[in-house]
């Protein structure tokens, strides 16, 4: 028996293992199977090119647990190694600089592993102790035993061992106990070694019968040897890419399409990638892409190694360029990512604008699934944008799709307002908004429906990139005022019914929860409606963007909604409210305003008086009756709009057309709802 020390740098590697890649520790099984396909695709090798003259046979690795024992086997059939061999790969471990290096990467098992070529090594994460049993697929070659109990000391004998190939036993120390079950060795081997190349196997196949389940003499072999990523595209049908699919995401919708990639330059990569539904939070879709290397899995935390708006994509990538062991940052910035990254844009815009041309009305009627991965993307990456301009679409509220020059060429002529700029409008909810949409279609108008998640978003990028238009939902303004021309429409009311009405109205809005009403007057056409209720463009869009997003605007999400109660003044019932008011209150309304009239007019001379002078310089005299004239104005201001609220309360007309401007914006609920439902019935 031949015993020595493993050559190393540090004192001892085996608690460093333990300590810094404890976190990753699972990976363990990964590790040794990867090398068990490694020594069983060299045999492969060696007897497709006539180096190795024997009988191949079954190269099946098998995994197999010892829960008396607590040990953990992993056996193949492969090229196996000599003793020579082991003290070659098994005990030089190349370590200058260790501990530097750990410092470094102590948080990052990948990393380590992947610096010094430790994959064996991880076995260590778990096992007290670890015994080599092999044989060399080389003529005369004896079998050894290599043994180490997690010291620097090992021990390597020759053992009496008939087959070919090598047996990793694992002794599980006491923390990791958990892994000697059936149940998470299945979940390691699924998550890890389910598209390997070479058949693995892990105890038997099994079945329900007579109520339980009892083992068959089949084997269970875990994994997919030929996964569909590895085949020609051109052998493949529809229905064999949505059933990978489901294997993959058991519990998903089947997905709109997907996109096979099989490049082998400038760098090899092969792999599925899939656009699935998404329902509602795009944030839960993330990390559905698996990285393979070689059919080993990697990773499924891909941000930074794919585009940030392809990580809403679901499937498989697969490159021996991506190497196994490496940490997320090296990752991010290894220039051959950087490459495939880049590829991965062009295929997938590539693969849509294909989509487009050829199928154009199956293209269309994926649009709403869709979109959010081609705005998510014109909004993130630039090149993609620009790809995009070609077959991204946008959908009006009849619901027919146009593309970006379509669109423009179909409203430049009826929606370019008097400065010459292209007006886009939109609506956000076809039934809530459809008195305004409606409104914009009389006027001869094409409302677009941006109803989507990232909708907000992707109106502010299109007014950044589209010269000269801009974007206005239909609610943000009366119709004749969403797209101005020259001429306006004369108001029929004078400065003092204006204030009058301001008043009246402002009177018997109903408190509504983080709202503001300001009223306002528009000089509409007598067939218009009476009063209408609109949201400036500016502040609701940054309260949505904030509820979006967050970030720098969150402020004004705090921010109460501000809405302007818009009168049309020339239409017939505001005429008949004005006269109304004139006939109950009109000459005591009259008389104050006149009151309030010369008494500001006495306030301007008074503070026209006080110039330039110091506060000390002004006769007490005139600073009392300053005073005394602001108290008068506002005793009879407030007597002023007494007489207009009790007007207005008694004037069921007034509350109905505010009750009806709220009721088309789906704003009138709860008390005042019901209100307003009374007071119909009486009227009628």
């Amino acid at each position: 028996m031949q015993k020595g020390k493993i050559g190393i740098s540090t004192e001892n590697i085996f608690p460093i293992i333990k300590k810094y890649l404890y976190s990753d520790h699972e990976i363990f099984l990964r590790e040794l199977i990867s090398n068990a396909v490694d020594a069983t695709q060299k045999l492969n090798t060696l007897a497709r090119i006539g180096d190795y003259k024997g009988e191949v046979g079954d190269t099946t690795i098998r995994v197999s647990i010892d829960e008396k024992e607590k040990t953990i086997t992993i056996s193949d059939r492969g090229i196996g190694m000599t003793a020579e061999e082991i003290e070659k790969f098994i005990n030089q471990v190349a370590f200058s600089g260790a501990n530097e290096f750990l410092e470094k990467y102590k948080n990052d098992a990948n990393a380590i592993i992947g610096h010094f070529g430790m994959g064996f090594y991880s076995s260590f994460m778990v096992s007290k102790k670890v015994e080599i049993h092999t044989l060399s697929y080389k003529d005369d070659a004896k079998a050894v035993k290599w043994e180490c109990d997690g010291s620097p000391e090992y021990t390597l004998e020759e053992i009496d061992k008939k087959e070919r190939g090598t047996d990793i036993v694992l002794f599980i120390d006491d923390e990791n106990q958990h892994f000697v079950a059936k149940d998470e060795i299945n979940r390691l081997l699924k998550k890890y070694c389910g598209f390997l190349p070479v058949p693995v196997a892990f105890g038997k196949q099994t079945e329900w019968k007579d109520g339980k389940e009892v083992e068959k003499d089949k084997e269970n072999i875990i994994n997919d040897t030929n996964p569909l990523w590895t085949q020609s595209p051109s052998n493949l049908k529809d229905e064999d890419y949505k059933k990978f699919y489901r294997n993959l995401y058991p519990m998903a919708e089947d997905p709109l399409f997907n996109i096979h990639l099989n490049v082998d330059y400038p760098f090899n990569l092969t792999g599925i990638l899939y656009f699935p539904k998404i329902n509602n939070n795009i944030e839960v879709q993330r990390n559905k892409i698996q990285l393979f290397c070689n059919q080993v899995y990697v990773t499924d935390s891909v941000e930074g190694i794919v585009p940030e708006f392809l990580t809403l994509l679901h499937g498989v990538i697969d490159s021996p360029d991506i190497p196994l062991n490496v940490s997320r940052s090296y990752l991010q910035s290894d220039s051959n990512v950087k490459k495939i990254s880049s590829h991965i844009t062009k295929k997938v815009a590539d693969r849509l604008d294909e989509i487009f041309k050829t199928e154009r009305p199956s293209f269309e009627a994926k649009w709403d699934d869709l979109k959010v991965f081609i705005e998510y993307g014109m909004l993130t990456d630039e090149k993609f944008h620009e790809r995009a301009q070609k077959f991204a679409l946008l959908k009006n509220t009849d619901g027919k799709f146009f593309t970006f020059d379509e669109y423009k060429n179909i409203i430049k002529d009826s929606q370019t307002d008097k400065d010459k700029q292209l007006v886009y409008l939109y609506a956000t909810d076809a039934e809530g908004q459809y008195s305004f949409i409606e409104g914009a279609k009389n006027k001869g108008y094409d409302v677009l429906l941006m109803d989507g998640q990232l909708d907000t978003h992707f109106i502010n990028h299109l007014e950044q990139k589209f010269e000269g238009a801009r974007f206005v939902r239909v609610d943000s303004d009366v119709p004749e005022k969403l797209i101005p021309q020259e001429a306006e429409s004369e108001l029929k009311l004078s400065d003092a019914e204006k204030d009058n009405l301001t008043t009246i109205f402002s009177s018997q809005i109903p408190n509504l929860d983080k709202a503001n009403f300001v009223v306002s007057f528009e000089a509409l056409a007598a067939t218009d409606k009476p009063v209408m209720v609109t949201q400036q463009e500016f502040m609701r869009r940054m309260k949505e963007m904030s509820q979006a997003g967050g970030g720098p605007m969150s402020f004004y999400g705090e921010m109460p909604d501000s809405y302007n109660l818009v009168v049309n003044g020339n239409h017939d019932l505001i005429q008949r409210i004005v006269k109304d008011c004139d006939e109950a209150v009109g000459d005591s309304v009259t008389s104050v305003r006149k009151k309030i009239e010369s008494l500001e007019s006495r306030k301007a001379e008074l503070e026209k008086g006080k110039g330039e002078k110091k506060e000390e310089e002004i006769p007490q005299a005139e600073k009392e009756e300053l005073e005394d004239v602001e108290k008068k104005i506002t005793e009879l201001r407030g007597k002023k709009d007494e007489s207009l609220k009790k007007f207005a309360s008694n004037n069921k007309l007034v509350s109905q057309l505010i009750d009806l401007a709220l009721l088309s914006n789906n704003m009138l609920k709860g008390e005042a709802l019901n209100r307003f439902v009374k007071r119909s019935i009486d009227l009628i």
